[in-house]
């Protein structure tokens, strides 16, 4: 990688807390510079604005998020025992997050209306992880683990509303009350109503 690329990115990692932690317009420029240890020139000499940054980090942030998200499922192979951990790392993970708690959510709140271009970010974020709880449970659909009358978008919206409104919920409370039921309800959930049945033949000799 050349030094240029490097130190872009070097840039978007360090201001990605600023952001996720101030918002758009708290993330002042003399916080991006004590961050990185650049001037306003070194800065804008590897992006156009300061819009451009704030997304960039974002992504940065929201990939980080993901990743925490699915540590450790991709050696679980029953659908929604994956499904399960999804929800339970989302709950046990949040310190592997850049510094702010979840972007989407932050982000989400800070551009209501006032920043088109990281809404749209968040928008995508969203979509893609709405998508990706989708392709879960269509795989587990294809390999009989999940009910085949299961609607996939239905549980995939109601997984990802009910982790990001409770985390809402035990920030603005102060405690992780919230996110704790939202999280035994999902785990109870999947198991009694995504999972699918096994053949009475294979319940009585169970």
């Amino acid at each position: 990688m050349r030094k240029g690329q490097q130190t872009r990115r070097d840039i978007i990692r360090k201001a990605a807390p600023i952001f996720n932690q101030k918002g758009f317009e708290g993330a002042a420029l003399s916080d991006l510079m004590e961050a990185t240890g650049l001037e306003k020139g070194g800065i804008y000499r590897h992006f156009k604005s300061k819009e451009q940054l704030a997304a960039e980090a974002f992504d940065y942030a929201w990939e980080t998020a993901v990743d925490c998200r699915l540590e450790g499922t991709a050696e679980i192979a029953n659908t929604v025992d994956r499904l399960q951990q999804v929800v339970r790392n989302f709950r046990e993970r949040r310190n592997g997050l850049v510094a702010g708690g979840c972007p989407l959510l932050n982000t989400a709140i800070d551009t209501d209306d006032g920043n088109p271009r990281l809404r749209a970010r968040a928008r995508c974020a969203l979509d893609a992880w709405l998508l990706l709880l989708r392709d879960i449970l269509e795989e587990g659909k294809a390999r009989g683990e999940v009910r085949p009358e299961a609607d996939v978008w239905q549980i995939s919206t109601l997984i990802v509303s009910g982790l990001e409104g409770s985390l809402m919920l035990s920030r603005l409370q102060k405690d992780s009350d919230a996110l704790d039921v939202v999280v035994q309800h999902l785990e109870s959930y999947l198991e009694t109503q995504v999972r699918a049945r096994k053949p009475a033949s294979e319940e009585q000799r169970a």
